[in-house]
């Protein structure tokens, strides 16, 4: 048997396609910036929290790591409204892809901040540095550094991810691909175009993101004894920076 691949009829349906693949970057964007913030609070509880605080943490990286992510969504979109909290469809992806980012970047970011060296926090603190400023100038920067391609993975993943959101009729890139099939009966075609239109944003997503994580992180990165690094094991720009932070500190600062 033969199949006869038609395109023809799919030029309707690009606004349609266009707006899907756009909502899909939106959701993206909005739940990467969210999830970014909690998985660095999650991280610096889990690293130097109380105990109490660092086993909630704990148990909440477990849940979702453990969980689908689909099941999550329907919790939330489904399981909120009983307890009262009335959201919208793209309220309910936007909170779902956050706390699920969210897990597993309290756990990558976690790895980063455990990567850096005991002699950069007691150099710093040798400087005149208190714990919160040790954490802000010198192992959060450093950590997120050596990390950053591991989240880059999991922001593209979580937007993979996204295509189950159409489940609850999110206008998405999935939502428009199965609405387009369901009206020409072209699934074969329609599928073809979205998961072109899924690599595109991904290799695109993942050079952008990379050229903005070399600009951001230059020069950041623990080396540990290379030659960049002076013999307090601090990069040399952040030894000198440190040095400025630590005179302009007043002593009950310190």
């Amino acid at each position: 048997m033969t199949y006869a691949f038609d395109f023809s009829g799919f030029g309707l349906y690009a606004g349609m396609l266009a707006r899907g693949a756009a909502v899909t970057l939106g959701l993206t964007a909005v739940s990467t910036l969210a999830g970014g913030l909690v998985g660095i609070a999650g991280a610096s509880i889990a690293a130097a929290g109380p105990k109490w605080a660092r086993w909630l943490v704990a148990s909440y990286v477990e849940l979702i790591r453990n969980t689908p992510f689909l099941v999550q969504l329907f919790f939330v979109f489904f399981g909120l409204p009983s307890l009262g909290i009335h959201i919208d469809e793209i309220q309910a992806a936007i909170l779902a892809m956050t706390v699920n980012l969210g897990a597993y970047a309290t756990e990558i970011v976690r790895a980063g901040i455990d990567s850096i060296s005991r002699g950069q926090v007691q150099a710093a603190q040798a400087l005149g540095l208190h714990g919160r400023q040790v954490f802000r100038y010198v192992v959060l920067p450093q950590a997120l550094a050596n990390v950053f391609p591991a989240l880059l993975g999991q922001v593209l993943i979580v937007m993979l991810g996204s295509a189950v959101v159409s489940q609850i009729s999110v206008p998405d890139l999935t939502y428009a691909a199965n609405f387009i099939q369901s009206r020409n009966f072209r699934s074969f075609e329609s599928y073809v175009i979205i998961t072109a239109t899924y690599l595109l944003m991904s290799i695109v997503l993942r050079q952008l993101l990379n050229r903005f994580g070399r600009g951001l992180f230059a020069g950041r990165a623990a080396r540990g004894n290379s030659s960049s690094s002076g013999n307090d094991g601090l990069p040399r720009n952040w030894r000198a920076r440190l040095m400025w932070r630590g005179a302009r500190t007043l002593p009950t600062e310190r």
